[in-house]
């Protein structure tokens, strides 16, 4: 995984949502054209995404919250690779 991420700080894309959806019983990334629900882990992840936190700040939070998870920081850039990818947040 590459390391140039982690100074970047994500935000979530404008015409996107995030909310936890008790009918689905998790949280869920709300667009005009539908809805994406979510696991555990990306929920976790996306709360942290504020537009002020870095990907270093979340890596370093998400470990405080769980520290015997290993490669949590792996995890992490290679989700916010992939949210990035699908258009889910911005990288600035």
């Amino acid at each position: 995984m590459t390391s140039t991420i982690l100074p970047t700080v994500p935000a979530i894309r404008r015409g996107f949502r995030l909310q936890f959806e008790p009918a689905q019983g998790c949280h869920v990334l709300l667009y005009p054209e539908g809805m994406i629900k979510l696991n555990d882990s990306a929920g976790e992840i996306l709360q942290l995404i504020d537009g002020r936190r870095s990907v270093a700040d979340i890596i370093a939070e998400l470990e405080t919250r769980y520290p015997d998870v290993a490669e949590l920081g792996d995890d992490v850039q290679q989700f916010i690779e992939v949210a990035h990818a699908q258009f889910w947040i911005e990288l600035r």
